[in-house]
This record gives structure tokens, sequence and C-alpha cells, in this order.
């Protein structure tokens, strides 16, 4: 077993030959050759090829090939196949090899050994002793597996065999881990500064070493280890776990704080006044968000105890701005209620009915007015305003202040009518008389 052959010849690739050189005559198979040969200096006995024939005159070939293309290399080359090979892969997953492996080599003489070594470019730079490599004996015979391993403990490897699966089960909550971490780090962007601590180095480094590999080998380790997406739940939840728990109680101590979707006489203060009498609290304040996102941003991050938002209607159906919203944040429902709703056409109080072209309300409000309207104000261009002019109640205000047009007018409570001393065209404009919309009270 004088000659070796490997299949691949990136960064792991270059570090395998490291450890193998020295010892055997190695065949470097690269479909496109070494175009940069600084990296690696190569022993006068090493063939470098694009020729799978001269790749498989060796007994044994190492697979260092990333490990989404393991299953396409193993089955375009199994045509060389031989009794007398032995076929050895150096994948940081091991199930997803050993079934490939058994796929493609049932019924054939040929042997397979799984192995991991545990170290890579970076921190096999001084050397090979004490680092770990994981061995399992797979479909490799007796005397095969056990050359293997001498050789691996004559290199002053650590050697550690265990099954395909154990691998898989300790190393998502290790390597897979690190890496993701490391990545979360790059991400961050985590940088150096003048008075970094020794973790905070250390961290630097996790994300130094992690990010020099390519994105295709951290998506490889994350998809092809089936125990890594429990990892990386199980991630998630310690994170909110230890975020909650920096969060108060409660904003104020004296008070209940609840943000609301919409502004001073709005519907959605309307609910939460019915809702703050229906379940008894006495102390609280409120806070005018005017969006659904709002709401639950200032949730998150702890700004307010709990927020309030419409989800339906029962004539216009989803409320699609609380919908986006709520699909960006994770909260707890504390109750769900109806409460009935009318509609009034209202303008400015120095404003006339004839010089109106435009409505501007909520899409909820004309999604509950969609026959009413056409019918009764067929000239009336309907829009809703962006950002926090979205609500109704907002709008009111706005034009109240002198902020909008005169010839703008707006849909909501008739409520608004008294609170801004606004002018009601028309009340009652709502498609249906049993109109009601549901809204949701939640917290962290």
């Amino acid at each position: 077993m004088k000659q070796v052959t490997i299949i691949g010849f990136g960064r792991f690739g270059r570090t395998l030959y490291r450890l193998l050189k020295d010892d055997f005559d190695v065949v470097v198979y690269s479909r496109h050759g070494i175009k940069d040969k600084s990296s690696v200096k190569l022993a006068k006995s090493t063939k470098v090829t694009s020729n799978l024939d001269a790749a498989y005159k060796s007994d044994v070939i190492f697979y260092a090939v990333p490990i989404s293309e393991f299953e396409a290399v193993i089955a375009g080359q199994s045509k060389y196949f031989e009794p007398r090979h032995v076929l050895i892969d150096v994948l940081s997953v091991k199930m997803w090899p050993a079934k490939v492996l058994k796929k493609y080599l049932s019924g054939s003489q040929t042997q397979a050994l799984l192995t991991h070594p545990m170290f890579g470019p970076d921190s096999s730079q001084s050397g090979f002793e004490g680092l770990p490599v994981i061995v399992d004996s797979s479909l490799a015979k007796a005397g095969t597996y056990g050359f293997w391993k001498d050789y691996f403990v004559s290199k002053k490897l650590r050697v550690i065999e265990m099954t395909a699966e154990e691998h898989d089960k300790l190393a998502a909550n290790s390597q897979g881990l690190t890496h993701f971490l490391g990545r979360l780090l790059d991400e961050y962007g985590l940088e150096d500064t003048p008075i970094d601590t020794l973790g905070t180095q250390k961290l630097l480094d996790i994300k130094r070493q992690t990010s020099s590999d390519s994105w295709q080998l951290f998506n490889d380790l994350q998809h092809y280890n089936p125990y890594t997406k429990k990892m990386r739940l199980k991630l998630g939840d310690a994170y909110d776990k230890i975020y909650n728990k920096l969060l108060p109680e409660q904003v104020d101590a004296d008070h209940l704080t609840i943000g609301i979707q919409g502004g001073r006489g709005s519907f959605n203060e309307e609910a939460v006044m019915y809702w703050l009498k229906r379940s008894g609290t006495p102390n609280y304040k409120i806070k005018y968000l005017y969006t659904t996102e709002h709401v639950l941003a200032e949730l998150h991050s702890g700004e307010i105890d709990r927020g309030q938002f419409a989800i339906h209607n029962s004539v216009g159906g989803i409320v699609d701005e609380s919908i986006t919203a709520i699909a960006k944040y994770k909260f707890t429902i504390k109750e769900e209620f109806a409460v009935k709703i009318a509609h009034a056409l209202m303008i400015r109080s120095d404003a006339s009915y004839s010089e109106i072209t435009t409505i501007m309300s909520h899409p909820q409000v004309f999604a509950q007015c969609k026959r009413t309207l056409p019918e009764k104000y067929p000239h009336l261009k309907l829009t809703s305003g962006e950002g926090e002019l979205i609500d109704h109640a907002n709008v009111a205000k706005q034009m109240a202040a002198g902020k909008l047009p005169k010839n703008v007018a707006t849909m909501g409570s008739k409520v608004l009518a008294e609170l801004y001393g606004l002018k009601v065209v028309e009340d009652n404009l709502q498609d249906a008389q049993e109109n009601y919309t549901s809204f949701l009270v939640v917290s962290r």
C-alpha cells in the first residue's frame, strides 16, 4: 500500500496531503489541475492528474470533496471501483457518506472506511499531534480498519472510534454549533476593539476560523447532518429565554403599559377601553402606536407590557397589515374579542363637501364599505396613507392640524369628529350593520 489518491484538492485536500505525503506516494486528482501551488509544497513523488484512470491505479482513494457533491462523485466514478480498492471519506458528517457508500457498493467487494479528521488547515498548521480523528469501520475488513487505525495513531492523532450516528449526534452540538455561532458573529459584524477581553478574542478566533471556510461547507454541515436542525432550534429557544429574562416584568411598576395599533379616537382605542374594563385593569397607560408593526416591535423590545391590534373583520376579512407584522415576531395571545364597528365619512371643519376629491383611511375601512362607497361616493378616490398615516385616527389628527389638504376626507369612528372638530358627512357607511372586528391582546 505505497500509493494513495486524494480526490479533491481544496483546503482540506491539501491538509490531508500534508498528513500523508511523508508515508505514501500520493496521486492528486483535480479536474482542472492545481493552479495555485504556492499554498502547498508537493513532493517529487507526487503526481497530479485530471485523469480518473490514473487516479484509480491506487488501491486507496481518499475523498476530500464537498459534502453535497459526494454522492455525485461516487456515482460518477463507481465504474472504476474494483475489489482491491479501499474508499475512505473525510467528510464532516458521517451518516450521509455511510448511506451513499452502502448504496453504491452493495454487492461489491470494494471496501469503505468512514473517517472524520476533526481539524482543518488552520488548527493543523503546527502539526497533527493530539488532534482528534473519528473512525468507523463501516464496510472495511478488520485488517484494513486495523491498518488505518494504527496509521493514524502513528501520526500521533487522537483516534476516537464511534458509529456514524453517534458521531453526527455529537458533532451537531460541537462542530455544527461552533460553525453556526461563528457565522452568526460574522453576520453580527464582530470586530476587534482596543478593550477586548480574552473571551472576546476567543470569539473573534471562532468567527475568523469558521468564516474562512466556504459557505458551501457551512451549508452542507447544517443540512447533511440530521441532528443540526434540532441544535439550531434549541439554540433559538435558548436565545429567546435569555433575551426575555433581561426584559422587565412590567415597564412601569404602577401601571400596565399597553400599546395599540391606532391613535386617539380609533377603533383600537375603543376596543382597548372595552378590554381594560372587562379585564378589571385599574391602572394603565395607553401608547398610541398606529401600526401593528410598531406594536409588536415595542413589545419585543420591552417598551410595552401588552399589545393590541385588529386581526379580522366579519366583512373585510383578514387585516393584511397585522398578518404581515405577526410573521416577524413571537408573542403570546392573551385574549381575542370582537367589537362592533360603524364608519362615518368626515371632512375638515373649514372644508365643504364639494371640495372633497379623496378619502384617506385604513384599507380595512374600505374593505368593510366596498359596496356602499361606490354607490354613494363613486367620484371620490380611495387611498391609504404611508407609515403611521395608515391609521385613520392619525389621518383625522393631521387633517385637523391642517397638515393634509382640504380636499382630503377620512373615514372611521364618529368619535374622531368630536375629538378633532371634524364635520360628519354621513355615518353608518359599512356594508353590514352587524359589522364586527376581532382584536388580539398579546404579551411577550
